[in-house]
């Protein structure tokens, strides 16, 4: 890489890190911001999820108050991504490129609707409950069921996963913004890492790109968790659906 390509993979992680632990969609900027430099499609995956943990452990701690508050929901979020990761790394080894190509876009623009309806979801769930009053600060096991298959997502490619995690956490539960931002935030660190620890073992990397990426994104993911704990509900949910329309139609492209 020359120079300013050098820069241009240091301010993707940046920028990344910022969307990490905001509205989600960091693979947006960063991933093709790789494949401008020249890598390869899955060389690029691989580096990218690599190059952006740090984000998700500095957005992590920038919202480490909100995790401590329901330390069950914490717990399950990170062990079902995680889980997920797992099989999502091992689809991407062995998949050809473009499997999903044609199903991921159209996975996102519903996680985007349903983002930008979840008031009027939740609101409709509440009146169907016996106990309409009770707000659901537990994970359900569908719940559960559609954090692992993010995750799952997570480590196969994640671009708008933190997105899908959003639309999961805002139907499944009755969280405020600030706590679905700071557990989608763990719920991407979580497969980030999973994913890490088999492509450093099996994958081709390229390092340069996963340094520039990490010492970008390291700062972007704390600034990121600090505006997303102020950041209205209405304008959290705008900004998730046209990032999230914005992934999909590049995706489609």
């Amino acid at each position: 890489m020359t120079g300013w390509e050098q820069l241009a993979v240091l301010g993707a992680g940046l920028g990344a890190g910022v969307l990490t632990s905001t509205v989600g969609v960091a693979s947006l900027l960063s991933f093709p911001v790789l494949l401008a430099v020249g890598l390869p499609p899955v060389v690029a995956n691989a580096s990218n999820t690599v190059g952006l943990v740090p984000a998700g452990l500095s957005g992590s701690f920038g919202y480490r108050q909100e995790l401590r508050e329901h330390p069950r929901a914490t717990a399950v979020v990170l062990m079902t991504c995680a889980a997920g990761s797992v099989g999502g790394a091992i689809l991407l080894l062995a998949l050809p490129p473009g499997v999903f190509e044609a199903v991921v876009p159209w996975l996102i623009l519903l996680s985007c609707l349903l983002v930008g309806a979840q008031p009027w979801i939740s609101a409709w769930l509440r009146r169907t409950r016996n106990e309409p009053t009770r707000l659901r600060h537990d994970m359900s096991p569908a719940t559960v069921v559609f954090a692992v298959l993010t995750g799952t997502y997570g480590g196969y490619f994640g671009a708008g996963s933190g997105v899908m995690m959003a639309a999961v956490l805002g139907l499944g539960t009755d969280f405020p913004v600030r706590i679905v931002n700071a557990l989608k935030t763990l719920a991407v660190l979580a497969a980030n890492v999973v994913a890490t620890v088999i492509f450093v073992a099996v994958a081709d990397l390229d390092w340069l790109a996963i340094g520039l990426l990490a010492a970008g994104s390291v700062v972007g993911g704390y600034v990121g968790a600090r505006l997303g704990r102020k950041m209205p509900p209405a304008v959290f949910r705008v900004l998730v659906v046209v990032a999230g329309v914005g992934t999909a139609v590049f995706m489609l492209l």
